[in-house]
């Protein structure tokens, strides 16, 4: 044991670490740099996601208790044909392919919103909900059987004096 000391020179350790750790600092500056780079190349893209993200951020807020709102309270336990798809085709079908924009680019903003200030997974969850989808309606009956879901959309509609939902028929 006292053979492997004598054999260590402690000045090339030291030169080692100083080597090594002198690499580490240039990996992190060129990482810095590239990261600069980046957003000094993209900075107009950045700009606009990031009033992209407020924006869909302040009309999440503002939005929620009034959507909330419009929920029949009936709505998972009988579905109604619309009276205006009855009454007035073209503005049902106009109607409809503006949710769907709407809503998709909810969905589009949550994504975005997952990375980038603002409620995320409240605005997909909107979006979804905004949306036209094969299977969405049992989705949506699942998703609100959460209980937590359930007091949480509960409250958001006693804030606009509405009935709370109802799941089943007593």
């Amino acid at each position: 044991m006292c053979v492997f000391f004598s054999k260590i020179n402690f000045s090339d350790i030291v030169i080692l670490n100083h080597y090594k750790i002198k690499r580490w600092v240039n990996i992190e500056f060129n990482n810095l740099n590239t990261v600069i780079d980046f957003f000094e190349s993209y900075k107009i893209f950045i700009f606009w996601l990031g009033s992209v993200s407020l924006f869909i951020f302040l009309f999440s807020l503002l939005s929620m208790k009034w959507l909330a709102g419009m929920i029949p309270s009936d709505y998972f336990i009988k579905r109604n044909p619309s009276k205006l798809k009855q009454s007035n085709i073209f503005l049902w079908c106009l109607i409809l392919l503006t949710k769907n924009i709407l809503g998709y680019s909810l969905i589009i903003g949550g994504i975005m919103m997952l990375v980038l200030p603002g409620q995320g997974l409240f605005t997909i969850i909107i979006g979804l909900m905004l949306s036209n989808y094969p299977g969405k309606y049992f989705i949506e009956k699942r998703f609100v059987e959460i209980p937590a879901i359930l007091k949480s959309i509960n409250w958001l509609r006693a804030k606009s004096n509405k009935p709370p939902i109802i799941l089943k028929i007593e």
